[in-house]
């Protein structure tokens, strides 16, 4: 799963350093309305919202935009109720690997075309609800960088203590999974311990894998690219394992 893995890392450092701060900014936008609309506009008493936020300000997007965000998921702005929908995509990219995306709209019919007409130029398929869907699960993923292995090994500990399932440590990051319940309390308990985590959020995580050819794995992330271009695209997942020689050349086009 290092293949995989590896793509999880390149790509929230691309997110990080992405040119395009319009089109992220209004996705961590959406993102922070959808969990303020769900669980209130308290992110102590909110997780969901507080995990949006942080995601927020770890890429330099506006306090007041943040606030705006909020405000307009709690019904506090004035402007309405928010008309914002979450909806699933599923498919396949070439080679076989399975996608999923998470996107949200204020229109699923824009949506559905933008997302089949991205799948076929990138020489992929989109695929019916719940095809492949079932090889995915629900966690929380928190990572760190760190490259003091024996520190990393002690962190490690520290996160199964406080009731992680698994932890990776591999080329200087380390990646704590959890349940969904208890990424709040393991996140915590890392924080408490005095550490910067570089991302920490609910995830979908593939359980198993799909080793791809050099070609493959190429058009694969470049579908991926396309995808996640997409506005109303928030996330998206696949159980596709890269060739390391494939992610580096990925990593420094990026």
């Amino acid at each position: 799963m290092s293949g995989h893995s590896k793509w999880s890392t390149i790509k929230r450092a691309k997110g990080a350093a992405d040119a395009k701060r319009g089109a992220l900014f209004t996705k961590l936008a959406r993102d922070i309305t959808l969990a303020a609309g769900q669980g209130g506009g308290d992110p102590d008493m909110n997780f969901r919202l507080r995990l949006a936020i942080d995601k927020a300000r770890s890429n330099n997007m506006p306090q007041d935009s943040i606030a705006r965000a909020v405000k307009r998921g709690s019904g506090e702005s004035g402007e309405g109720p928010v008309s914002l929908a979450e909806i699933t995509y599923e498919g396949y990219g070439p080679g076989g690997g399975a996608i999923l995306l998470q996107a949200v709209t204020d229109n699923r019919n824009r949506t559905a075309a933008e997302v089949r007409s991205a799948f076929n130029k990138g020489g992929g398929n989109l695929g019916e609800s719940g095809c492949v869907a079932w090889n995915f699960e629900t966690r929380g993923v928190l990572t760190i960088e760190m490259t003091d292995e024996e520190r990393a090994e002690e962190l490690g500990l520290v996160a199964i203590d406080a009731g992680a399932e698994d932890v990776k440590i591999e080329d200087g990051t380390v990646e704590i999974y959890t349940a969904p319940d208890t990424l709040q309390a393991t996140q915590k308990a890392l924080e408490e311990e005095g550490v910067t985590l570089s991302s920490s959020d609910i995830s979908l995580v593939p359980k198993a894998t799909v080793a791809l050819d050099t070609r493959a794995a190429e058009q694969t992330l470049r579908l991926l690219d396309l995808l996640e271009d997409l506005a109303d695209v928030q996330k998206a997942y696949t159980n596709a394992d890269f060739p390391a020689e494939v992610l580096e050349q990925y990593q420094a086009a990026s």
